[in-house]
């Protein structure tokens, strides 16, 4: 996949989750699937324009309730009712917004769904790229999974290799 349609999806992480009180959010791994294997709270964003694809974010029930706590100033969220799924909804809607305008900054126009949340226990989700990059993330010490499907990116492992110019994954 090319480094330029990671990058803005974990720069938005790294812009937006701090503004919502979270004062530490790093990348704790990378790993690529055929599909996405969520579990607990899963919400897809559609991408179109320059760039095509999904993004889904996936969540345990448990840290989607830390999220939405933090992000309603503190107050208990301890059932994942519609209030917190709204919450969960609008971060991820931020998030990929804020990835638009990143993509924006390199030349890249794209568009976004309003974001889809579902629930449930071994969900798998296909999307349309026969490939994801599954980003799992930490917010002071929750933890969290971004999956990115860019429709006919180039999946060769080597890839970052080929090129001579060395790109950095975020």
């Amino acid at each position: 996949m090319d480094v330029s349609n990671v990058n803005p999806f974990l720069q938005a992480c790294t812009l937006v989750l701090p503004q919502l009180g979270f004062s530490s959010v790093k990348k704790v791994n990378l790993t690529v699937s055929s599909k996405v294997n969520a579990q607990g709270v899963a919400v897809s964003v559609g991408i179109i324009g320059d760039i095509k694809g999904t993004v889904v974010y996936n969540f345990s029930e448990d840290n989607a309730k830390k999220i939405a706590s933090k992000m309603m100033m503190g107050m208990e969220v301890a059932v994942f009712d519609d209030m917190a799924q709204s919450a969960i909804s609008e971060l991820t809607n931020m998030l990929t917004a804020n990835a638009s305008i990143e993509f924006s900054k390199i030349g890249k126009n794209i568009n976004i769904s309003t974001p889809t949340l579902v629930t449930g226990k071994e969900l798998g989700i296909k999307v349309s790229s026969n490939k994801v990059l599954v980003v799992e993330m930490e917010a002071d010490g929750v933890a969290f999974i971004v999956n990115i499907g860019i429709d006919g990116d180039a999946w060769i492992l080597g890839i970052f290799f080929r090129k001579r110019k060395k790109r950095r994954i975020f």
